[in-house]
């Protein structure tokens, strides 16, 4: 979860820079990509679901000589044990990556943002 935050976070801001942070960004990026490697593990969390499930009670209207009855559902929430992948060198490299491109845009552009 907290990885898909993280590049739901990234894409959002990336739709917001400019073309010499981005620039900047995936220069860093392949930098660090190489020198802090992504390490892959496996690791059990508790998945949320849903499901209907009958309350017990039901619903029924008529119309003429017709009568139609429904069963009342309620959503149960429920916790499973799964297995996810996760990159468990990625809150590293990407501090590294954003002070690497932070860094180069203050020496090329005078601020941190790459704002000409």
């Amino acid at each position: 979860m907290r990885q898909l935050t993280l590049f739901l976070a990234i894409l959002i801001l990336s739709g917001c820079s400019s073309v010499e942070l981005r620039q900047e960004r995936d220069m860093c990026k392949s930098t660090w990509m190489s020198k802090i490697p992504p390490i892959y593990e496996q690791e059990m969390y508790n998945k949320s679901q849903t499901r209907k499930v009958p309350t017990g009670y039901t619903t029924c209207t008529g119309y003429g000589n017709s009568v139609s009855c429904y069963e009342t559902m309620r959503t149960e929430y429920y916790t499973v044990p799964a297995v996810r992948t996760v990159d468990i060198n990625s809150d590293r490299r990407d501090a590294e990556i954003k002070y690497c491109t932070q860094n180069n845009c203050k020496q090329k552009f005078g601020n941190a943002e790459c704002k000409i």
